[in-house]
């Protein structure tokens, strides 16, 4: 069974902010079987950036969009509408999930119940963590 690998909200503003193809990226530090999912919450927040923001936010939210749809990236939908971080952090260690976030707080909160995540470094590569 293939490893799930969550894209969180803010790492699929990467491919706009910073011309990285992320999901090269994966497949090439991730030399394992594994498929790329997504919340049904991290969706509605993109919606949410094109619908309330301008400049590169919205287009980067708008490409994220695009890519989830063009790679068919399967959306998981959770029972309960609470803040994106912490339905991943009740997610990721029950369906053993790699996180892939760039965000500090979440990574380190994560790190404490032994869940790998995956990270932006230099803005120019990902690494497995």
């Amino acid at each position: 069974m293939p490893a799930k690998i969550l894209l969180d909200t803010n790492f699929m503003l990467i491919p706009g902010q910073f011309g990285v193809d992320i999901f090269e990226e994966i497949n090439r530090i991730c030399i394992f079987s594994h498929e790329p999912v997504i919340l049904e919450e991290s969706l509605k927040e993109l919606d949410g950036i094109i619908m309330g923001q301008k400049g590169k936010d919205k287009a980067a939210a708008k490409l994220a969009i695009e890519l989830i749809k063009k790679k068919g990236i399967m959306t998981l939908k959770t029972a309960t509408f609470k803040n994106v971080d912490k339905t991943i952090l009740e997610l990721a260690p029950k369906e053993g999930l790699i996180v892939a976030t760039q965000d500090k707080e979440l990574r380190h909160e994560l790190k404490k119940l032994g869940v790998r995540t995956i990270v932006l470094m230099q803005k120019k590569y990902l690494k497995l963590e």
